[in-house]
Formats: structure tokens, sequence, C-alpha cells
């Protein structure tokens, strides 16, 4: 995070320089205002993470100037500590009734001044995490909002759930944290952001995988293939790449590769998105320590390349029914996602003019057969 940024609010500038050489070895950017008045005047110039501000002041005093930033929607979140020489219970409970979030008593004492500033500034931070992670989630519902009328098949029933369930992980977090965060500590707030975090990510996963699928039906649409390109077919790009992918959910020893190389007419994002989208495939639909094999052979002018999995297999009606946002046996299996990568890779397969097959044994193995166009020198 960039340097922080506190408002001194003090009538006596003497009080102002006590406080800045007990903060000079941190890395703040200090700035003082004079008065409640002159405070509020800039706080759109300053910009503050926190402000120290002084209860005793001429005119307005500070416990009716917090009241007042803390009435601004936009200053809410920021943290107040009061600077005070009083210390009757009802006097510090007058303070915290006008939103400050702490308190420091006069004499200023250095230690504690920059440990409840710290402290503040955390607090602060860990709830500006809170808003980025809640406006990536916004922006998401809107790019969702925009395009779901133009999805088809059965995606009704299937996006509800997959949709809901991080929504529901990340607005519950928010909701809970922004309730209780003044009263958790800052290890459980870490843990309960991560948790949003992840159902930000699989929101993130199944937006990328709509605009994708979305990408390629209109290109399907206006009948036009997908971008002219050359790719090495690398074997130990492929086998690197892949494995690291199993290695996610501790499966890298479970792919056995039988691979031959070869220049595809296929984009390395495309590539890169349909083999991922297969093994991706695979590792959900299979137990561990059971083998994904993935082969590739040139025949022709055409790469074959087949990944087979020994898992919970297909029926034909089942194969025959391979489309956009189905999944079979969901509730048996419990596997997230829509199922549409299948989609996506058939999609990309056909686009660039190659052939997509699936041949299945049920409940034993599947394999994914297809070919691409390779390129001669």
């Amino acid at each position: 995070m960039s340097q922080f940024s506190l408002l001194i609010v003090d009538d006596e500038p003497d009080n102002f320089d006590v406080i800045e050489t007990l903060l000079s070895e941190q890395d703040y950017q200090l700035h003082y205002a004079a008065s409640g008045q002159e405070a509020i005047a800039s706080l759109d110039l300053f910009d503050p993470d926190l402000i120290l501000l002084d209860v005793m002041m001429p005119g307005i005093d500070g416990i009716e100037i917090c009241r007042q930033i803390k009435a601004m929607s936009k200053w809410q979140a920021v943290p107040i500590i009061m600077v005070t020489a009083l210390s009757s219970k009802s006097d510090l409970a007058n303070c915290l009734t006008a939103g400050a979030d702490d308190f420091i008593s006069k004499p200023v004492n250095a230690i504690e001044l920059r440990a409840r500033v710290h402290s503040m500034l955390r607090i602060k931070q860990q709830y500006d995490n809170i808003q980025n992670l809640y406006h990536i989630q916004e922006n998401t519902i809107n790019l969702l909002e925009s395009t779901l009328n133009e999805l088809r098949g059965n995606l009704a029933s299937t996006l509800s759930h997959e949709l809901n369930t991080p929504l529901n992980g990340i607005l519950g977090t928010i909701g809970w944290l922004k309730d209780e965060i003044g009263d958790i500590e800052i290890a459980e707030i870490r843990e309960i952001l991560g948790w949003a975090y992840n159902s930000a990510r699989r929101l993130e996963t199944l937006t990328k995988k709509f605009l994708i699928y979305l990408g390629l039906e209109l290109s399907a649409s206006q009948q036009h293939k997908i971008e002219s390109a050359r790719t090495e077919f690398s074997a130990s790009a492929i086998e690197a790449d892949l494995k690291y992918q199993a290695q996610k959910v501790n499966r890298s020893n479970d792919l056995l590769f039988s691979l031959e190389e070869a220049e595809i007419a296929l984009s390395e994002r495309y590539l890169s998105t349909m083999l991922h989208e297969l093994i991706d495939n695979a590792l959900k639909f299979s137990s561990p320590e059971t083998t994904i094999k993935v082969s590739s052979q040139v025949v022709g002018e055409m790469l074959h390349l087949s990944v087979q999995d020994s898992g919970q297999g297909m029926t034909e009606e089942q194969i025959a029914k391979i489309g956009a946002f189905m999944q079979f046996e969901r509730k048996r299996y419990e596997q997230q996602g829509t199922g549409i990568g299948l989609k996506i890779v058939q999609k990309i397969v056909e686009l660039a003019g190659g052939e997509f097959s699936i041949t299945s044994i049920y409940k034993k193995e599947t394999t994914v057969h297809l070919t691409l166009p390779i390129v001669r020198n």
C-alpha cells in the first residue's frame, strides 16, 4: 500500500510538532489543521487514512467535529483517535458515542501513540481490502448481467448455484466484517478475507469461461474461423504446465504423457485453454491415484490428441447431450462447475478446422479425442 496519510487536528501548533517528532521514524505523511472547520475543509485535499483529533479546542470542540466527520459517508471508515486530557468515564464515553475509534491521553506517550496509530491503520487497510473485494464482486455481477440474455441451454438452473455460492461467500464475509471489524483480531480478519478472496477467484474463473464461450459462439454464428496462428505443440512445455495444474489437487503423479510434437494452426491462448479444460474435467471426474493419459500423434496433416481418464464415465445418452451449461449426475458427484468446459473445447476444435469426439465406458473410463490442423514449413 502507498504511504499512509495522517491528519492531526489541534489548535496548538506545538502539539503538532510533538506528534511529528514522536512519529518521525514512521513512514507517514503528516498534515496539520488548526481547527475542526479547517480539518473538514481539507479532507478531500489530504485524503487521510487516520485522523488524530484534539478534544479541547475553542469554538467547535473535537467531539462535535468527530460527529460531523463520521456523519459523512465518504469518511465514515477513516479511524479517528481522540487526543484528550479528559479522564472521566463519561468524557471518554462521549468520545466513543460521537464515533471515535480510539483515544489517547495527554501528555502523549511515544510508544502508546505509535502502537495505537499502527493498530488503527491496520484495521483501515483491512477495510480497504474488503472494499476492493466488494468492487470486484460488483463489477463482475454487472458484467454477467450484461450478457445473461445471450446465454442458452439449461443455464438458468446451473448458473443460479454457481453464482450464488461464491457471491454469498463474498457478501457474507464483507457484511460480517463490516459489522464486527472493530471487535476481532487482525489474524482472524486475514483468515476471513482469505475466504472472500477464494470466492472472488472462483467467480473470476467462472466469468472468464463465460466470456471465452461467448466469443466462440459469436465466431460460430458469424461463420468465422478463429484467428490464424502457429504454435509449437511442445511436449516438455505441455507436461510441465499440466503437471503444475494437477499439483494443485495433489495429482501430478497421476498424469501419464505420450506426446508427439508438431506445429499446429492454433493460438497459444486457445491451446492452453483447451488443454486446461480437458485436464480439469478429467481431474474432477476421476479418483486420486488413477491414471490420466495425455497422448498425441501426427497423422497426415492433423495432430491427433486424446485425454483418457479412469473415472465415472458417461452413457451414450449423456455424450449425445454434451453442450454448454450441462453437468451429469451433479448431485451424486458434487462437482463444482457449469459443464461448459467440454463445450469450449469442442468449439475451439471446430473453429480451428478440426474434429471433436468422446468415447466412454460408463463408470469405467472416458476419452476425449480431437484433431487439430498442423502447419508444415
